[in-house]
């Protein structure tokens, strides 16, 4: 399972080795020097490369001796084109967990930020779309956004009206306004009588209710309706619940184009298609991103850790935002595994901060 970056507004602070890393201390600086060097120049890092930036005075036989250790490890590998090395998912991984050094996000793109999401607050699909751009825009990357769903309506009416022996008409009138028919089909006919009381108790013990507490109520109100009102009872609450059902998540994508000029990406086409379609079906993602709606702060999807093949080489950032206090949708960032891990999280930290102090800010006013 992918691990969580810790909660909070991402420290400069560098992050702690975890007492189960399996490497030595000399390990670690040559580990963390290869995979600084690898994102920043995006080619493989030789052993003389490594003996200067590494700050060790150790001689390149030493570094090469490490460096074999390391892809024995499965932390590094080297490419056949070349005699360096470049870090596998698992190097970045613990590279992310134990030997990240976060850098604090630039009081311009701070300011920015706060600036942009506050200025839309006229309405919250306007400041969403912003968090999107602007997810894009500084990480110059791929930037999502899964909107929350529309809230559920209410039933405000409830009427049956006998069209035929064994057909009804189920119309429901819902909190909004929107009046929806639909037709029953019934195991018997019903007199205007029976329809009339089947109607007056769903309006008495249903109506008013949100979906997920219809639900709940069904079952005990059920068993203290008369037996041969049951069914037509059951068969007008299952319609009511797929009148109430909430719509699907808008999810909003901005810079996908971006994802062009990385060259990690690029120089593999059918790949490259495969993920603008994976941005244009867009399923597999709110799934991953509904993810980090169950957990605090900041997580990373390095490669297959996404549980999406198509997302093999990529790296997806993610966090949840909050309305009032209540997770409603997430932001996020997808670019390759070799991107620069120590701004990207803090963007996306703060974006999603900033961007629950704005939605919040317009639901109060």
């Amino acid at each position: 399972m992918p691990a969580k970056i810790a909660s909070g507004t991402p420290s400069p602070q560098k992050k702690p080795a975890t007492s189960a890393a399996p490497l030595d201390d000399r390990a670690c600086v040559l580990l963390k020097t290869l995979v600084e060097n690898y994102i920043a120049g995006g080619a493989p890092v030789g052993s003389r490369i490594l003996s200067r930036a590494s700050g060790l005075d150790l001689s390149a036989a030493t570094v090469r001796n490490v460096m074999a250790d390391l892809e024995d490890l499965g932390f590094i590998a080297s490419p056949h084109t070349s005699a360096g090395r470049i870090p596998t998912p698992r190097g970045y991984r613990f590279f992310v967990d134990s030997l990240l050094t976060m850098q604090p996000l630039e009081q311009m793109d701070h300011a920015r930020i706060l600036a942009e999401l506050a200025g839309a607050k006229a309405q919250p699909g306007q400041i969403i779309n912003h968090a999107s751009r602007l997810l894009s825009d500084l990480t110059r990357f791929a930037g999502i956004v899964v909107a929350p769903r529309h809230p559920s309506n209410r039933i405000r009416q409830i009427e049956f009206i006998a069209l035929s022996e064994k057909r009804v008409l189920l119309v429901l009138v819902t909190s909004d306004g929107n009046v929806q028919n639909r037709i029953l089909s019934t195991d018997r006919a019903y007199s205007s009588a029976e329809l009339i009381e089947a109607a007056n108790t769903l309006n008495q013990n249903f109506v008013g209710l949100e979906l997920d507490q219809m639900r709940t109520r069904v079952h005990d109100e059920l068993v203290r309706i008369r037996s041969d009102l049951q069914a037509l009872m059951t068969a007008a609450l299952t319609a009511s619940g797929e009148a109430l059902m909430p719509k699907e998540s808008e999810t909003i994508i901005s810079g996908e184009k971006n994802l062009l000029d990385v060259d990690d990406l690029s120089s593999n086409m059918r790949r490259l298609r495969e993920l603008f379609d994976l941005f244009e079906q867009r399923t597999a993602l709110v799934r991953l991103l509904d993810l980090s709606q169950r957990a605090e702060g900041v997580r990373l999807y390095i490669g297959q850790e996404s549980g999406i093949a198509t997302l093999d080489e990529c790296s997806v950032v993610t966090a949840p935002y909050q309305v009032e206090g209540q997770v409603v949708g997430s932001v996020g960032v997808i670019g390759p595994t070799r991107m620069a891990y120590d701004r990207v999280i803090p963007i996306v930290d703060i974006t999603a901060r900033l961007l629950s102090s704005a939605l919040t800010e317009q639901a109060q006013g």
